[in-house]
């Protein structure tokens, strides 16, 4: 039976996949976020677009879509697999020690939030159920594009991230209380019954899930694996996403509940890594799909129209959020600088927005063309909120390179004597690491904006400073170090320095990384203690990982190592010309033909 390809389905679909091929690597040659461009797509070809015009030129009908609610099951296919996959970076070990950010912090968001929101509206008239559903709508913030953004890792992503996950686990008491506040005569008492009755059924469902997945899952994805079959794996993964999703979804709980908890459980097996991999591609096609949703809401027209009204609805909704978020973010012990980026990053509505916006509408609480109005608000707010998060950071940046919390130099108010290491790269931030964990203090200098700006946000003691700069290297009193370690990679400047710092302090103690047996030998004529070149260090960890695994004892394997290492060192500090050492010349030569 032959199919028809001139479907509306399938010339949406076609639209789509043209979209993600020229939106992602054309934005991404700009270094524009492809969010913008996937919006920017929907806004051209959809029916307020392109899409209104076809009827005159029917050759448009081709390039345009024409029914938003078709691809709606696709784009929320997207976020069912972005939750799933920020699932699978979780465990519950950190879910538990998030609990008080998640239900603390993330509760008074929420509901702050939602009251300011809800006050303002109901000052300008809206009635109090009204602006209370208006106020829950507007005060949830978007887990589809600010995830992916700032990453759950870092302070800035942790901190969004407990909130957005109170906010997707609050979503449905909130439709359900929104349907308790309908002005329908004996319905809070049933709604409050439907509220207890998903709240056990969905308690259950997820205690069931918890068991069956750590059961299940390993023997699934084993049997898997063991048919190095690519389509195999991939089927097995999106069948967990589906079926768990599907089960959150019929007890009454959202589905993307379902995908953070299978994307948690898979993340507790060996096999989270290529799961991770093999989803990928659909979780972004599919985002991208629901970007073009967001696009085909917009209408320039009612926007030009309504200009005024929508720019301070946006501004009002974005400054209260920003300003709640912020001050609960302080207040909870947050830098200034994370309190605000968070706060910016969060202060545009949600996908989430529109549900509720929906439910409000249908419990009648506000009216249709109300619910209209904000709905533009909310596409609105979705479109920017990649420049707010840009706008943000680039001001917790001017903060953290300003902030009064900047370490002192060495030797004033009382402070211990400390290592001084310059340069916080790979190899820099390792070094930081251990000397934490040995309890050794340090100050660390850097000459890169963004890291130092990101290193502060760590609480690492690290100021901004160009080490090639003569008044640089005297500020830092290096006469009350206890140890100069540098890492940075530049040969040149780390010899220079060196020289220097030697000629000022005689007995200082000055650590050095080197590229090679060349780089350390220059440097220890400079006046460096001790030196680690990385290509001589390489060899030596690899030849004891080889001696370990051929079945010599660790012990004489250690010893040897040591041995070798404090030969070679001697060699390269007494070499004064290196031609003189055979054993440096061979060593020399490797190295080059590595390189």
């Amino acid at each position: 039976m032959a199919v028809s390809l001139d479907t509306e389905g399938f010339r949406d679909s076609l639209v789509i996949l043209g979209a993600a091929g020229i939106v992602i690597p054309a934005f991404a040659r700009f270094r524009i976020s492809p969010v913008i461009g996937f919006i920017l797509v929907g806004l051209a070809v959809g029916p307020a677009g392109l899409g209104s015009l076809a009827g005159e030129m029917p050759w448009l009908y081709h390039v345009t879509i024409s029914d938003r609610e078709a691809i709606q099951p696709f784009a929320e296919l997207g976020i069912i697999l972005l939750l799933f996959s920020i699932g699978l970076e979780l465990s519950f070990k950190r879910l538990w020690s998030m609990r008080t950010d998640v239900f603390g912090v993330g509760a008074a968001e929420l509901l702050g939030s939602g009251a300011i929101v809800a006050l303002a509206l109901y000052l300008l008239g809206q009635p109090p159920s009204g602006a209370i559903g208006l106020g829950l709508a507007l005060a949830l913030s978007s887990t589809a594009l600010v995830l992916p953004m700032v990453g759950t890792q870092g302070p800035v992503g942790r901190a969004a991230f407990s909130m957005l996950l109170f906010e997707d686990l609050a979503l449905v008491p909130i439709i359900f209380m929104l349907g308790a506040l309908a002005p329908s005569v004996g319905a809070e008492g049933q709604q409050l019954t439907n509220l207890a009755s998903t709240v056990m059924r969905g308690g259950a469902t997820i205690a069931v899930m918890l068991i069956l997945g750590r059961i299940a899952l390993p023997h699934v994805f084993r049997q898997a694996a063991r048919t190095k079959s690519p389509e195999v794996f991939l089927a097995a993964s999106l069948l967990v996403v589906i079926v768990s999703s599907l089960a959150t979804a019929l007890v009454g709980l959202s589905p993307i509940v379902g995908a953070l908890l299978a994307g948690i459980l898979i993340a507790e097996t060996e096999y989270h890594g290529e799961v991770e991999v093999m989803t990928a591609p659909f979780k972004g096609l599919a985002l991208g799909v629901f970007l073009i949703t967001v696009g085909m809401s917009l209408d320039l027209r009612v926007i030009i129209a309504n200009w005024s009204v929508l720019l301070a609805a946006v501004v009002g909704v974005v400054i209260a959020k920003t300003i709640v978020t912020a001050l609960l973010l302080r207040l909870s012990g947050a830098r200034r600088a994370v309190a605000l980026e968070v706060g910016v990053l969060m202060s545009s509505p949600s996908e989430t927005t529109l549900i509720v916006l929906s439910a409000a509408a249908a419990a009648g609480l506000i009216l249709p063309e109300t619910a209209a109005f904000w709905q533009i608000v909310t596409a609105i707010g979705l479109t920017i909120t990649p420049l707010l998060a840009r706008v943000g950071h680039d001001i917790a940046r001017r903060i953290e390179m300003g902030s009064s919390e900047e370490p002192q130099p060495l030797g004033e108010d009382g402070r211990p004597p400390a290592a001084v290491v310059i340069g916080f790269g790979r190899v820099g931030h390792m070094v930081c690491d251990m000397l934490a964990l040995h309890n050794q203090p340090f100050l660390v200098v850097e000459s890169d904006a963004d890291v130092v700006a990101d290193a502060r946000r760590n609480n690492y003691p690290i100021v901004f400073g160009d080490v090639a700069r003569t008044e640089m290297l005297d500020k830092l009193r290096l006469g009350h170090a206890r140890a100069l370690i540098l890492t940075m990679d530049d040969p040149v400047l780390s010899v220079r320095v060196t020289k220097r710092v030697r000629g000022w302090v005689p007995d200082l103690p000055i650590i050095a990384r080197a590229r090679d047996t060349d780089h350390a030998a220059e440097l220890y004529r400079a006046g460096a203690s001790d030196v680690v070149p990385e290509a001589l260090e390489s060899s030596l960890q690899l030849a004891e990982t080889a001696l370990v695994d051929l079945g010599i004892a660790m012990g004489p394997v250690i010893a040897s190592i040591h041995q070798r290492r404090e030969e070679l060192r001697e060699e390269i500090k007494n070499a004064g010309d290196l031609d003189h050492s055979p054993r440096l010349r061979r060593m020399r030569k490797d190295e080059a033909g590595i390189v």
